[in-house]
């Protein structure tokens, strides 16, 4: 998914899926945090668009900590046995998968994949031909699928 989308308004969207491919900068946090929360609110999905917007920054963050090379993007709505939920992946060119670690009081960092594994529903990585993808699940009160 690494490279997936470079045009100009940043989205590759239709009803149900959007992505978005960013350089290692620094405001590629802040700028995939208002792409989240605006395409969200296009679906009418404000419900779950905090927590969106905090678990994006965080994987979006890690990558841009280890990565040198485009940070994707990359959320959908499907159904699933147990209702809707919206995917979200994080992708980049590095290959390791990220290790969650128990952060200790005094620690700055090391919660980020904590905070994933506890605000979804359920999470995990997967590799790819270049690189890894990290993704979560949030569920969808009632049936919050956008149909195109």
């Amino acid at each position: 998914m690494v490279g997936v989308n470079d045009s100009p308004s940043g989205v590759a969207a239709d009803a149900d899926s959007a992505e978005w491919s960013f350089a290692a900068e620094p405001g590629a946090v802040r700028t995939a945090r208002t792409l989240v929360r605006d395409v969200l609110h296009i679906w009418g999905l404000q419900s779950v668009s905090d927590v969106t917007v905090l678990l994006v920054s965080e994987l979006v963050t890690n990558s841009l900590r280890y990565a040198t090379g485009p940070i994707g993007v990359r959320m959908r709505c499907r159904r699933a046995p147990e209702g809707a939920v919206l995917v979200v992946e994080v992708s980049d060119p590095v290959e390791d998968p990220p290790r969650e670690r128990t952060a200790t009081p005094d620690d700055e960092g090391g919660r980020g994949l904590q905070l994933v594994a506890r605000s979804s529903r359920r999470w995990g990585t997967r590799r790819g031909k270049a690189g890894k993808t990290v993704w979560f699940e949030l569920a969808l009160p009632g049936e919050e699928i956008v149909e195109g």
